[in-house]
């Protein structure tokens, strides 16, 4: 068995991701490809437009052998901690290669970029920029740039962040790893309308959300597979979820919380706990807060990511541990009949408990105690955001809890 993996979203799996995973297997010679999928929210902060299963099975039937959810305490996080948290999901798995998209997917560049991350002179040129005021981003690029030479742009563009990330974290985690870069076609990622059948899930995203139907333009954009699935999900009305939806739940939550609480939550520093509290005191929504917070360090993606962690009650602590143990279980939410080969591969040479039942670890009563393994801990998070995520479905008939004690993997044939 050759076991490539792939990082992703899926937000929601459209025709340039199906290009991805045949060009994965075409590149990298593999004999099954396992994806390590964001949960119900994902890295921006933002809530999925559909649930984490329909998004799994969505790739299943469209080429992807087997889906692994990456844990929420690694999907909602700046580019880093997110590939970090991919990375050694996909190294316990035994997984021989990764495949990614980048928008130069130049290998000699992107290692040098990421050797470049490591050294101390990069380092404290990246605090300097932080210091003048420049976005993460922008200073850790001015900062790679100059120790390398390679174009500024070249660092700043999504996927090259990411790819750049994937490569630091397969150097500190994986070695063992192989890296291949595929060009990102046709769409960039910012893509803001659909243009083809090549879209980027920016432009789907924008299309669905104020559309609310699936006219030609965003059909075309589809696999049959996903379309047939989104169909069905807007007929229902259970989806797109919307941001917005929480917007309340957020304000309340900012009102109630105690400051010492605010400061504890991930991506908080330099006193924001103190402009977020009283700015939600101004605010009368999601908008309106995030424009008052917002700054040049403080972007809306990372304010989005403060939102949810603030929702969920993540503190700093935890995630310092769960950075310190990596994920600690590999929880299934789709395969077809090569992902199940998969599974027993996993079985018998994996490093993680495979979870298809969640309740042989976890349910709703005991993740209420107080004596949680960090295991169990981990787990939590993932079902807490699900039970907050289903508050967002459209129609009301959806959103009772519980549902990653009740629902089993999805097998398709």
């Amino acid at each position: 068995m050759k076991l490539t993996g792939i990082i992703a979203e899926y937000n929601p799996f459209h025709n340039g991701h199906a290009l991805h995973v045949d060009k994965a297997r075409q590149l990298t010679n593999c004999t099954h490809v396992v994806a390590v999928m964001s949960g119900q929210f994902v890295q921006r902060g933002e809530a999925a437009v559909f649930d984490k299963w329909s998004r799994a099975e969505m790739a299943v039937s469209s080429g992807i052998d087997l889906v692994i959810e990456l844990p929420f305490a690694f999907a909602v996080r700046s580019a880093q901690y997110f590939a970090a948290g991919g990375i050694r999901l996909l190294a316990a798995l035994g997984t021989d290669c990764l495949c990614f998209g980048a928008e130069q997917a130049n290998l000699t560049m992107l290692s040098a970029a990421a050797s470049a991350f490591e050294q101390p002179a990069t380092a404290e040129l990246f605090r300097s920029g932080i210091e003048q005021g420049l976005p993460y981003a922008k200073a850790l690029s001015n900062a790679v740039a100059a120790q390398t030479g390679l174009p500024a742009d070249f660092l700043m563009t999504p996927n090259n962040i990411l790819a750049i990330e994937y490569l630091r974290s397969i150097n500190r985690w994986a070695p063992q790893i192989i890296p291949a870069a595929i060009t990102r076609e046709q769409a960039p990622y910012h893509q803001q309308v659909i243009s083809g059948t090549i879209a980027s899930a920016t432009a789907i995203r924008k299309a669905l959300l104020t559309r609310k139907a699936l006219d030609e333009e965003i059909t075309a954009a589809l696999p049959k597979c996903s379309l047939s699935m989104l169909q069905k999900l807007m007929e229902h009305q259970k989806g797109p979820v919307e941001s917005y939806f929480f917007g309340d739940m957020l304000l309340a939550k900012l009102r109630t919380i105690s400051l010492r609480e605010l400061e504890e939550i991930p991506e908080i520093a330099e006193g924001l706990h103190h402009k977020i509290h009283a700015s939600a005191l101004q605010a009368i929504d999601l908008e309106m807060l995030f424009s008052l917070v917002k700054s040049k360090r403080y972007t809306r993606t990372r304010l989005q990511r403060i939102a949810v962690h603030a929702l969920l009650g993540t503190t700093k602590k935890d995630l310092v541990r769960f950075d310190a143990a990596g994920p600690l279980y590999a929880r299934v939410l789709a395969f077809n009949s090569k992902g199940q080969e998969v599974l027993r591969h996993i079985k018998q040479h994996g490093n993680l408990p495979l979870i298809t039942k969640t309740t042989k670890y976890l349910d709703s009563h005991l993740r209420n105690t107080v004596n949680l393994s960090p295991l169990q801990k981990m787990l939590t998070f993932d079902t807490l955001a699900s039970d907050l995520y289903a508050l967002g479905y459209p129609n009301p008939a959806f959103r009772a809890g519980g549902l990653d004690f009740l629902r089993s993997p999805s097998h398709l044939l």
